[in-house]
């Protein structure tokens, strides 16, 4: 009988995948502890998306080569849920879940402002570099962020244990993004984008979940610009 290489445990590459996330987490608090802020703008500059892209790609090649020589498809979970229909249904069940959440926490909170990203004003001149950094946030951020962490990550954790994996994801993607007044709803975010990689047995549906997230945040903060 052949052996589930899902099942197999890779301690090696696990620690590879553990100093990454660390780096990431150490980038990330170091920036926001140093004191500077992001431009207002910044989501109307052409170099905001060309240097997340870079570092998007960057981080996808060191991906690759820590699972280098391992089923790819496999690896990543890249393979279509067993049903969609449930799947769709868990996805719209995990956003109702983690808005509800932000809503009841963010009197508490206040976390909309902390990353910076949301410009203070619309400025339809300047539309097409805004255009490029929607694209950057809504789709490429979430592909390569959910195959570090519900790829990945999650598949040398689920050796471990299911919830083990949900859990250790989840927080680690909270931490990773450098932020401290919003780091619970991050947090909660990764669970539920957890949840969905572990009951479907996919990769997608985070993905989706993911990029409707932070593309609903990023319409509706500008559309309520003064």
């Amino acid at each position: 009988m052949a052996t589930d290489v899902r099942a197999i445990r890779r301690p090696g590459r696990l620690v590879a995948w553990l100093g990454l996330v660390l780096v990431l987490t150490t980038l990330g608090y170091a920036s926001r502890f140093s004191g500077s802020k992001p431009p207002e703008d910044l989501a109307y500059r052409w170099s905001a998306s060309v240097g997340a892209i870079v570092q998007y790609g960057l981080m996808l090649a060191i991906l690759l080569l820590i699972a280098r020589g391992l089923p790819l498809r496999d690896t990543f979970a890249l393979r279509r849920p067993a049903s969609w229909p449930r799947a769709l249904g868990r996805i719209a069940a995990g956003l109702l879940a983690i808005w509800l959440a932000g809503a009841a926490l963010e009197p508490f909170l206040n976390a909309n402002s902390e990353q910076g990203l949301v410009p203070d004003k619309w400025d339809p001149s300047r539309a097409a570099p805004f255009v490029a950094f929607f694209v950057t946030v809504a789709i490429v951020a979430p592909i390569i962020e959910e195959l570090a962490y519900r790829g990945l990550g999650f598949s040398l954790l689920l050796p471990y244990g299911p919830w083990l994996a949900v859990g250790t994801t989840g927080v680690l993607f909270g931490l990773s993004h450098g932020l401290l007044i919003a780091l619970p709803i991050l947090a909660f975010f990764g669970l539920v984008a957890g949840w969905l990689r572990m009951t479907t047995d996919s990769v997608y549906p985070s993905m989706i979940l993911h990029g409707i997230f932070n593309g609903v945040a990023l319409i509706v903060s500008v559309a309520f610009l003064d």
